[in-house]
C-alpha cells in the first residue's frame, strides 16, 4: 500500500513537508511522581510553542514482572543496577492522572496523546479521546500492539530506535494492513543520551523513499543541533524529552530540554523549514534591491561619436545599469553612434551594428 497522503492531521494541525515541523514535548517520567510537576510541564510546553505534549501509558506490571534475576537487572547507563520493575515503578505515570492531564491540555489549548505499551493502555486512551498514538522504539517489534493501535483508525507515529530495515518494514506493513492511513515513522537512536554522530541523519531521506512514509526524528541528543538539522533532510515531526530542571533527579531529566531550549527548538526548527523550502532558481524578493550592485558595461573614458570601443574606454564595473558583462567581447571593436560621457551605462542603441 502506498502512502496515500502528503500529510497527516492531528487535532486539525497538518503534519508534512509542506507545513512547519510538528514539535512534540515528551513528558516521559519527568513528572517525578508529582502531578503538579506534570501540569507545569504542560504549561511550559504550551508557552514554548510546542504543538503537543506526549505521555507514556503503562504500569510496572504491564511492562515486566517483579523479578531480580540477572535478566531483569539493568547493566550500564543511567539506570545501572536497578531492576526493570523498580525503574518502571518509579517512572510510570499513574493511570488516574491521565484524565486530569487531558483536561489540563484542553484548557491550555495544546494537543495531548500518549505512547501505549499494551492493549489496556490503548483502551484507556480511547476512553479519553486520544487524537493519535505513538509507538515507542522498544515496542516497534510488538506487532500485535501496533495492529491493535492501528485498528483505532487514529494517526500513528512509530519510532524506530534499534530497529533494522526488516523490522521497520514489518511495523509499517502491520500498521497499514490493520487500517492505519496516517503514519509518520521517526528515525531514532535509543541511547540516553545519544551522541550526535550516531544519528546518521541521511537515513531520514532514505527512510522516506524506502518505506514510502512521512518521516521525523525522535531525538535523544542533549542539544538542538541534530533536531534542527533533521528538518533540512525532510523531518516533518520532532520529538524531544522536556523537563523543568535537568538536575531534578528524575529518570529522564538528565537528557531532557529545559524551557529555554524547548523554546529555541520550536523557533529554530521553523526557521530551518522555511530556509529549506523548495527547489527555486528564481530571483528572490530580498535580492531585487541589490541587482544594481552587479557588474555591467560602462564608459570609463569620454568616447566620441564614431570612436571604436576598446577595453581601455569601456569596462565591466559596478553598478549594474548597463549591458551585461557577457556582451563585452561582442561590442569591443565596434563604433559608437554618438558621444558617450565617462560614467555612462552602455546600452545597445549606443553602438553601431
Amino acid at each position: 500500500m502506498k502512502n496515500e497522503n502528503k500529510f497527516i492531521e492531528i487535532d486539525n494541525r497538518k503534519i508534512g513537508p509542506d507545513f512547519p515541523p510538528y514539535i512534540i514535548a515528551e513528558l516521559s517520567a519527568n513528572h517525578n511522581g508529582d502531578i503538579n510537576r506534570a501540569f507545569e510541564i504542560l504549561e511550559m510546553a504550551k508557552a514554548c510553542g510546542a504543538d503537543a505534549i506526549k505521555l507514556q501509558t503503562y504500569t510496572q506490571d504491564t511492562l515486566t514482572i517483579d523479578c531480580d534475576r540477572p535478566d531483569f537487572k539493568i547493566e550500564g547507563g543511567l539506570w545501572h543496577g536497578r531492576t526493570l520493575y523498580d525503574l518502571y515503578t518509579e517512572a510510570h505515570m499513574p493511570w488516574d492522572w491521565h484524565k486530569p492531564l487531558f483536561a489540563k491540555a484542553k484548557e491550555l489549548g495544546i494537543t495531548i496523546f500518549s505512547s501505549p505499551f499494551d492493549s489496556t493502555a490503548v483502551d484507556l486512551l480511547e476512553e479519553l479521546g486520544a487524537p493519535a498514538y505513538k509507538i515507542a522504539s522498544f515496542e516497534a517489534i510488538d506487532l500485535p500492539l501496533i495492529e491493535y493501535v492501528a485498528k483505532t483508525g487514529k494517526p500513528m507515529i512509530i519510532s524506530t530506535g534499534m530497529a533494522n530495515e526488516e523490522e521497520i518494514q514489518e511495523a509499517v506493513d502491520t500498521a497499514r494492513n490493520a487500517g492505519c492511513k496516517e503514519l509518520v515513522v521517526l528515525h531514532c537512536v535509543s541511547g540516553y543520551p545519544a551522541p550526535a554522530e550516531d544519528y546518521n541523519l541521511a537515513t531520514i531521506t532514505d527512510m522516506a523513499k524506502r518505506f514510502d512514509v512521512l518521516t521525523g526524528l525522535s531525538d535523544h541528543t542533549i542539544d538542538n543541533t541534530t533536531a534542527v538539522t533533521s528538518v533540512a533532510l525532510g523531518a516533518c515531526l520532532i520529538e524531544k524529552h522536556v523537563t523543568l530542571d535537568r538536575n531534578g533527579g528524575g529518570p529522564d531529566d538528565s537528557f531532557s530540554l529545559e524551557k529555554p531550549e524547548l523554546a529555541q527548538l520550536c523557533r529554530d526548527s521553523k526557521i530551518a523549514w522555511q530556509a529549506t523550502g523548495k527547489v527555486n532558481y528564481e530571483r528572490k524578493k530580498s535580492e531585487k534591491g541589490n541587482l544594481v550592485f552587479r557588474r555591467s558595461l560602462y564608459a570609463v573614458k569620454d568616447i566620441k561619436a564614431g570612436e571604436l570601443l576598446t577595453t581601455d574606454n569601456i569596462r565591466s564595473i559596478r553598478p549594474g545599469y548597463g549591458l551585461a558583462p557577457k556582451f563585452l567581447k561582442k561590442i569591443v571593436g565596434k563604433a559608437s553612434k554618438k558621444g558617450i560621457p565617462k560614467g555612462t551605462a552602455l546600452t545597445i542603441d549606443m553602438i553601431e551594428e
